[in-house]
């Protein structure tokens, strides 16, 4: 089997860190890993299974050699050196929001339109971590049923803030149950034994740019004029995003019916027994690979709607593991 020179860009993130135990984990076929981050932490010693690896600084004759990179260092970082990359030849996974709805630029759940692989020009998109496991629930849904609208609320772990902003959930957890004045520095608000009802920065129709993200994203993947709308929560968990999802069908869809489609998908499992109270949880599923799905329900105000509850791992299939089964699929494909 061939080998791959693999960059991890931003390596030292809470991204970074996934991406490079994620690809250990499946084995993923590595003739050698490079991590790379900021000058700040450059130097440092990354765990990849048995190997130790010093991270080098990210700046572009780096990507030298490289077959391929995973890029998660934000934005602005990969607006500059995403392209860097590719100059020299590797394609480039990228985990920031920057090229999303680029037309040039394909956006990719394997699950969903891995087909869309076919057209990369040395760069590839990978989803917001809600939109991953969203559409992978919606996927097989449209295909059986065809759907006309989503409404989903989202409930989004710190994790997908990053680092220090679990840090900040683990340290004002602290301070609040000493009584003292938990003082938000990294979330825009107090987060211990709170909520924060939005999640990024407002635009003018009074959505966030997190909220529309899911609108638009939703619509690319799924190739398909599906009218999305979305409220995004943070909530005062670690790790794991859930969401409240209701869905509008062309036709009445019994929960037996999508129950039965939903166990077939790939990438999903099914825990939906209301008798033994078994639903997916956050907390229940966090480090593990499928989206769950759960609370499958006929919505008692629309006769051609369902009520559903999606649960997934931020970190891996909202980001890492999305990324690498981004790559498994190019090298199926004969595309890398």
């Amino acid at each position: 089997m061939k080998k791959y020179r693999v960059g991890i860009l931003g390596a030292t993130g809470l991204v970074g860190k996934e991406i490079v135990n994620t690809l250990y984990q499946r084995r993923f076929p590595v003739s050698e890993l490079i991590p790379l981050a900021s000058a700040r932490s450059a130097g440092t010693i990354q765990t990849f299974g048995h190997e130790s690896l010093t991270v080098r600084q990210a700046e572009p004759d780096a990507f030298e050699g490289m077959d391929i990179v995973f890029a998660s260092a934000g934005s602005s970082v990969s607006k500059v050196l995403a392209h860097e990359a590719i100059k020299r030849g590797c394609i480039v996974i990228d985990n920031t929001s920057v090229f999303r709805m680029d037309d040039t630029v394909p956006l990719v759940v394997p699950e969903v339109n891995s087909h869309a692989l076919q057209k990369h020009r040395g760069l590839i998109a990978n989803p917001n971590c809600s939109t991953a496991q969203l559409v992978v629930a919606l996927k097989p849904l449209h295909d059986a049923f065809g759907i006309r609208r989503v409404v989903v609320s989202t409930y989004q772990a710190v994790s997908g803030a990053g680092n220090r902003a679990v840090e900040e959930l683990y340290m004002q957890s602290e301070q609040v149950l000493a009584g003292q004045e938990a003082a938000p520095q990294v979330l825009p608000q107090q987060i211990a034994f709170n909520l924060i009802p939005f999640i990024g920065n407002f635009l003018d129709n009074g959505y966030t740019d997190e909220e529309m993200k899911m609108t638009n994203e939703v619509q690319k993947i799924m190739e398909a004029h599906i009218p999305t709308v979305a409220t995004c929560i943070r909530v005062p968990v670690a790790n794991g995003h859930s969401e409240s999802v209701n869905i509008e069908f062309g036709r009445v869809v019994s929960p037996d019916a999508a129950r039965e489609v939903l166990t077939k998908a790939p990438g999903l499992v099914v825990q939906d027994d209301p008798q033994h109270q078994i639903f997916p949880s956050p907390q229940a599923i966090s480090g593990n690979d499928p989206v769950y799905v759960g609370r499958i329900r006929q919505d008692v105000s629309h006769p051609q709607a369902l009520n559903l509850w999606v649960v997934g791992d931020n970190l891996r299939k909202g980001a890492a593991l999305n990324a690498i089964q981004i790559a498994e699929s190019l090298i199926a494909q004969g595309l890398l």
